[in-house]
């Protein structure tokens, strides 16, 4: 029996599995056994032979963004018309064959966007090359999911169990649980707040399937079981996701209300170049980059060439970004803008900075 016909057999048994508190050990031993078999799933075989074609895209720019969909959604024409790069486009299946990136040019960032392959059904067991797509996604900072508005809500869950069963979770933080192995002691269980999904039984089970008999685990939060197996695997990613509704010329002003409201979602239309204006905004946002301007003193600021940094970046984190030796020789900087409370303010390299600040450091 191979590991897909096993997978099968377990999701099965667990659709037939009636959900209450007799069957919870049950059910939490499967799910268990399921991430198992899928993280075999994704390990390349042993006796593979040739190394096929990956999709391997060298990390350019300021950020990551990946763009991920079924075939003929419109993933090629949003590059084409986003970046200068041209991405060939059809009216037939998979145009695209391998990954094509391109670069965005928005608020003085270079964000680097991948248009990659269709998925279908049935990517994560490898179909369509979709686990060198899903490989590549993963290391995106944003997924963009291009779905057809025509098309309803079907796509979407089909994308999301693809994602979810190769261990991408979208638009969900790391589950607040302390899990830490041990060489002996057996199993020390805490939890700071009431559990309604997880008992110690059922955690000792879990771990019992990866043969893992001496642990601590903490519970800071209400977990379900399947976010504590993702705990104890590991290799989870955790990414924001936008949901992109092309198309929306074809359907009803009614239906592009509906979707526009639901959360963390889009409504575009690439052939009409609707709303395109308002999603590089919301990307931007959700990519969570500030632009920092620097000063010379005795001179005004440097508007035209902005650093590029992540949101919470310190004093510190620009001072290495302009060069790796100015934190040593650091005394002070002056801050205008709205991370100060006056403007110039003084700072240390503690100092948390804010989108639009403009700096000038201070040498010993």
């Amino acid at each position: 029996m191979g590991i897909l016909e096993k997978i099968a057999e377990i999701e099965r048994e667990i659709a037939r599995t009636q959900k209450n508190k007799a069957t919870e050990y049950h059910l939490g031993l499967l799910k268990a056994k399921l991430a198992k078999y899928r993280a075999q799933l994704l390990e390349p075989s042993k006796s593979a032979g040739a190394k096929g074609e990956g999709f391997d895209v060298m990390k350019s720019g300021d950020a990551r963004v990946a763009l991920i969909g079924f075939p003929s959604v419109g993933k090629s024409t949003f590059l084409s018309l986003m970046t200068s790069t041209a991405s060939e486009a059809a009216s037939y299946e998979f145009t695209t064959l391998t990954c094509i990136p391109g670069v965005i040019e928005y608020k003085g960032a270079n964000i680097q966007l991948l248009d990659l392959p269709g998925i279908i059904e049935g990517a994560a067991q490898g179909k369509g090359r979709g686990r060198q797509v899903i490989a590549v996604a993963r290391t995106a900072d944003v997924v963009i999911m291009m779905l057809d508005a025509t098309k309803g809500e079907v796509q979407r869950e089909l994308l999301e169990k693809e994602l979810e069963s190769v261990g991408i979770r979208l638009n969900r933080t790391k589950p607040n649980i302390y899990f830490k192995p041990k060489k002996g002691g057996g199993l020390s269980y805490n939890s700071t707040v009431p559990l309604t999904h997880c008992s110690e039984k059922l955690v000792q089970l879990i771990l019992h399937e990866y043969k893992i008999f001496n642990a601590e685990v903490l519970f800071r939060e209400d977990s379900t079981p399947d976010e504590f197996i993702d705990v104890i695997v590991g290799n989870r990613v955790y990414m924001p996701c936008l949901y992109v509704y092309n198309k929306v010329d074809q359907i009803s002003i009614e239906e592009v209300d509906r979707l526009a409201r639901r959360p963390n979602s889009a409504v575009i239309s690439c052939g009409m170049k609707l709303n395109l204006d308002y999603l590089l905004e919301t990307l931007w946002e959700y990519l969570a980059l500030i632009c920092i301007y620097t000063k010379k003193r005795g001179e005004r600021p440097d508007f035209n060439d902005a650093i590029i940094m992540r949101r919470g970046a310190s004093v510190e984190h620009v001072c290495h970004r302009i060069h790796r030796t100015l934190a040593s020789q650091f005394k002070y900087a002056l801050v205008w803008g709205t991370s100060t409370k006056y403007s110039p303010q003084r700072v240390g390299l503690t100092h948390i900075m804010e989108h639009e600040d403009v700096i000038q450091i201070v040498k010993k």
